[in-house]
């Protein structure tokens, strides 16, 4: 569904996406791990049209969208929420969704009104639903808590009903047991929706539970890929990463 052939990416004498070639097949579920400085937003920035590389290309569904719009992008198919949550601070919950899900339908006419077609509403609803959000639907969205908020911003995504979904550090700011809740919702989410789903996540425990397959970025290039259990046992993964980072708290990228 996704996949990176060669895509290098330099800032005058830094190369920040060495040579990195990377597959993630229809449906599947991946994490993208590494150091800080390794390149993973870099890697999701030119995945999504907010960079564009200097060399290789970006498939997606076998179309090459290495620089492309990331509005063009976005209609191809790709979905990002970022690490920072993006929302419409001054929207409810509800009329927030129904605003996205109104414009991925094409009816921009109807983006804030009071009775927006019956499309709108019972998607927004569907997605309110799935991601749990009943009890905040009528909020003001600066008001929800941060978890919330991150999930609203997972929800304006799936409202443009992406074949690939990006999630830059879905726990970010979180304590543990809301890390737990957010990253089972995002399994649940992935599991409904048949999406592929790649995540940058620092909690090498989540991690390890969730993800299908690993890939490690170190200095800009591939260091490694593989299962969870082959990834904890690299060598080149534990000294470059795991091992002096696993068991403790570290700030990604």
């Amino acid at each position: 569904m996704l996949r990176l052939d060669s895509v290098v990416k330099k800032f005058g004498g830094l190369t920040a996406t060495n040579d990195v070639t990377l597959d993630f097949p229809e449906g599947s579920l991946h994490a993208v791990i590494g150091p800080n400085g390794a390149g993973k937003t870099t890697l999701f920035n030119l995945i999504t049209g907010h960079l564009v590389p200097d060399s290789g290309q970006i498939l997606l569904a076998g179309e090459n969208i290495a620089g492309r719009s990331p509005r063009e992008i976005v209609h191809k198919g790709m979905g990002r929420a970022f690490q920072v949550a993006s929302i419409f601070p001054t929207l409810t919950v509800e009329q927030s969704l129904m605003a996205a899900v109104a414009s991925h339908q094409n009816l921009s006419d109807h983006l804030l009104s009071v009775f927006p077609p019956r499309s709108v509403r019972e998607r927004a609803d569907e997605l309110i639903e799935v991601l749990g959000m009943q009890p905040v639907a009528r909020m003001i969205s600066a008001n929800i808590s941060h978890g919330d908020q991150k999930l609203l911003d997972i929800g304006l995504a799936l409202a443009l009903e992406p074949k690939v979904l990006l999630l830059d550090e879905p726990t970010a700011g979180m304590g543990p047991e809301e890390r737990w809740q957010m990253i089972e919702t995002v399994r649940r989410l992935w599991e409904m929706g048949g999406m592929t789903v790649v995540f940058i996540e620092h909690d090498m425990d989540i991690v390890f539970e969730v993800a299908q397959k690993i890939h490690v970025l170190c200095y800009g290039a591939v260091l490694a890929e593989g299962t969870a259990d082959e990834i904890r046992g690299h060598p080149d993964v534990i000294e470059a990463y795991l091992g002096s980072e696993t068991g403790a708290e570290e700030t990604a990228e």
